[in-house]
């Protein structure tokens, strides 16, 4: 295993090989003629296993099998936990040209460490995470593990080829233990202990975990027929139920022959839905578990804005910073070390991150300012300010707004009048 070096604790993250070759950036896997590789071409030796002669192929859809021989689901074995981290996060650019979308902070903190913590309060100690092009992004932040008194294991992934590739390129650590796969740009309110005791207990070969949505026609939605799920639809016109998969999974060690039963997806990608069904044709029982509280994929900026609403809802206040006497501080506020506020107005619920300055400001209610960020003659609420930027004198309210790191937005007395920017790719500006 590779060296960690910039750490200085003696635990050291341990890393596992990447689970296939290279492809063109942004797509899958290309084989001969050009098209998406089959799964020889993109799996290596270790993990691709040949299915015997006399089983069919499966690629124009899905039948039913007879109930197969059941397969050891780990017994005794340490559930462990699967975090996927390799994703580009698209829908989030600019911010995620130079910061992994998982990192992305809600409530000041990442949304990855809201999974980990997740994984360990449900009694999980070894944790693999996937990671991509951000890896370096992502080690440097999660380390070792050893804060949340975890066991971290790095896994690379060369290119984001679906979520039951990442099963398969995990195959290799997983083993046969029984594993929780968790979507790591997901919020889930209360946890998922609940959904693990219940896999303990009732030990069916898989578990998903779903949550009632008003909109399921924009999700993969699952189909029960007493208590256990009979099909799996992706964003179906008709769906016919109104529970949409949320991004945790339970699986014990049958997922990988499924997953290697199957065929990339028109979008070039191995889709767990697609497993999943497998699973169920092939006789196996998939039992599924109802969110108690919301959940969240951080998938757009208004995702982000509203969990971190709902986090700075459920924060107690803490004041740790210096106030003057010409501030005031109402309704719960998070003051971090090092945090100033003068001749300032903050309106919880809001956070104010270590070292932050405040000055003649008024900070309104579900805003998380990043640690070192100074915000001085100007208004902002419902947003997210990053580490290290600079606002200064704007003349109108900033609200539901995501400002990245090291920025500098400010009013300038230049003559001729005129509003002068920068914008990255991808980025949105909307000015009155």
């Amino acid at each position: 295993m590779k060296p960690y070096t910039s750490l200085t604790s003696e635990r050291r993250p341990k890393y596992r090989g990447d689970a296939r070759g290279g492809s063109p950036r942004g797509g899958p896997a290309l084989g001969a003629g050009g098209k998406p590789a089959s799964r020889a071409e993109v799996l290596p030796e270790t993990i691709l296993k040949t299915r015997p002669d006399n089983e069919a192929d499966d690629c124009e859809g899905f039948r039913p099998r007879a109930p197969a021989d059941p397969v050891p689901d780990g017994g005794n074995n340490p559930v462990k936990g699967l975090i996927l981290s390799g994703g580009r996060g698209t829908r989030l650019r600019p911010i995620t040209y130079t910061n992994a979308k998982q990192l992305v902070p809600v409530a000041n903190q990442p949304v990855l460490f809201y999974g980990i913590e997740a994984i360990r309060q449900a009694g999980i100690r070894e944790i693999g995470i996937i990671v991509g092009d951000t890896q370096p992004d992502i080690e440097a932040a999660v380390g070792d593990g050893s804060r949340w008194d975890v066991e971290v294991t790095y896994i690379p992934q060369s290119d984001p080829l679906g979520l039951a590739h990442a099963v398969l390129t995990a195959e290799d650590y997983l083993a046969d233990s029984p594993f929780v796969m968790y979507l790591g740009d997901n919020l889930i309110r209360g946890g998922i202990r609940d959904l693990v005791e219940d896999f303990k207990s009732e030990a069916p070969n898989a578990m998903v975990l779903l949550c009632p949505v008003p909109n399921p026609s924009d999700f993969g939605v699952a189909e029960l027929k007493e208590g256990r799920v009979v099909r799996l639809e992706e964003k179906p016109a008709r769906p016919k139920s109104d529970l949409a998969l949320v991004g945790v999974y339970m699986f014990d060690r049958n997922i990988f022959d499924a997953a290697r039963a199957i065929e990339y997806s028109d979008r070039g990608e191995l889709e767990i839905t697609d497993a999943i069904q497998r699973l169920i044709d092939d006789g196996r029982v998939v039992h599924s578990h109802v969110v108690q509280g919301w959940w969240k994929d951080m998938g757009k900026l208004e995702d982000l804005l509203e969990a971190n609403r709902l986090i700075l809802d459920t924060l107690e206040e803490r004041r740790l910073g210096e106030v003057d006497e010409a501030s005031r501080i109402e309704f719960r506020v998070t003051l971090e070390e090092g945090s100033r506020v003068v001749n300032s107005t903050i309106r919880g619920p809001a956070v104010i991150g270590k070292g932050a300055e405040i000055s003649d400001s008024y900070i309104g209610p579900f805003t998380a300012i990043g640690d070192g960020v100074r915000i001085h003659g100007s208004e902002i609420e419902h947003s997210i300010i990053l580490e290290g930027s600079v606002i200064t004198d704007v003349r109108q309210r900033i609200a539901d707004s995501l400002i990245g790191r090291n920025a500098e937005i400010g009013r300038s007395d230049t003559k001729p009048s005129a509003c002068r920017l920068m914008v990255g790719d991808f980025s949105q500006v909307h000015i009155q």
